[in-house]
């Protein structure tokens, strides 16, 4: 199940089941003639069930989807209101799901804020209307409360962050996983051909990696390799993406960049590599191939083997060396 999926099925769940229960406390306020409630209730179901339509009609777009802002900000709004204005015994309860509704639904800062400001105005009710231990007592299991279910969504928003990391980042070097830059590179392609502007992608191979691990350990080619992912970091532009592939490989994205940029770029990559001195390796061999979209470039395929070739065809011609591998012109 996709991120934006999770948070479509939660977002209905947590309307629905909140529409339901206010729906049985306007009905119960009607009941025993408390119409000044019963119409509170009755504007939060709406509100609720509107969230529910709202959730449903931008479930593609849970993610950037403004809209629950401003109806949980309406429904806080409400109750921020009648807490202040309406004298009725056990109205204070009513913040309990809007809490959890605050915090499942709004980015966890977002709902933070707007659950403190609820309690604290459901608070300065209760010290004024309620005697001192029951106020304390509400107040009390409140703040609480929003303490318990804001430290759960900041776990959960953690180990969710934590998970998404792992999936798409090399354990080893730091850098994008091979996973990701399929993913990340068929967007690329997708909006040079949609824009028009180039794209150039390059290939990076350490040369004699076992003859690296042999002599240093396995341990020592992971620190060589994380070294120079760091390295490379400091040398890409902003813009530029960064991906680890076959261990010993890493693979380069840089969108707008013509044939003239990629080779520039790089030249300066293979020089600052191989006149690094590297700890406890010293010097290293590095290949490079690079290419750039071509008229028939439509897949991540096509661009990656002709990278992967030209950086095969530098090593050929001899260590330490760069190629590039043209592709067929982009027609204007």
């Amino acid at each position: 199940m996709t991120e934006t999926r999770l948070r479509t099925w939660s977002h209905s769940t947590a309307y629905t089941l909140s529409a339901i229960f206010i729906s049985a406390l306007a009905f119960q306020n009607l009941r025993y003639g408390f119409y000044q409630l019963f119409y509170l209730a009755l504007m939060m179901a709406t509100l609720l069930f509107a969230g529910l339509v709202y959730t449903l009609v931008s479930r593609r777009q849970q993610l950037s989807a403004p809209g629950h802002l401003v109806i949980l900000s309406l429904l806080n709004i409400g109750l921020f209101v009648s807490c202040l204005t309406l004298d009725a015994p056990g109205i204070s309860h009513w913040a309990m799901p809007l809490l959890v509704l605050n915090l499942t639904i709004l980015p966890l800062r977002q709902g933070l804020a707007l659950s403190a400001l609820l309690v604290a105005t459901v608070s300065i009710s209760l010290w004024f209307r309620q005697p001192l231990a029951d106020a304390l007592i509400s107040s009390s299991g409140l703040a609480l409360m929003l303490a318990v279910v804001g430290f759960y969504i900041w776990g959960y928003d953690y180990m969710a962050q934590s998970a998404q990391n792992l999936s798409t980042t090399d354990p080893v070097t730091g850098a994008h996983n091979a996973r990701f830059l399929d993913e990340t590179l068929q967007k690329e392609i997708s909006r040079a051909i949609a824009t028009g502007h180039p794209l150039s992608v390059v290939s990076i191979g350490l040369n004699h990696a076992e003859e690296v691990r042999d002599l240093h350990s396995k341990t020592g080619l992971q620190t060589l390799l994380k070294n120079m992912t760091e390295h490379l970091f400091e040398t890409i532009r902003t813009g530029d993406t960064l991906y680890t592939v076959n261990e010993s490989e890493f693979f380069l994205i840089l969108p707008f960049t013509p044939e003239e940029g990629v080779r520039v770029i790089a030249e300066r990559i293979r020089r600052n590599l191989v006149e690094h001195d590297w700890p406890e390796v010293g010097k290293v061999s590095v290949s490079l191939g690079c290419t750039t979209r071509g008229n028939g470039d439509t897949s991540t395929y096509s661009l990656r083997s002709r990278a992967t070739s030209a950086m095969e065809e530098a090593r050929t011609r001899g260590a330490n060396s760069a190629w590039f591998s043209p592709g067929e012109p982009v027609k204007a």
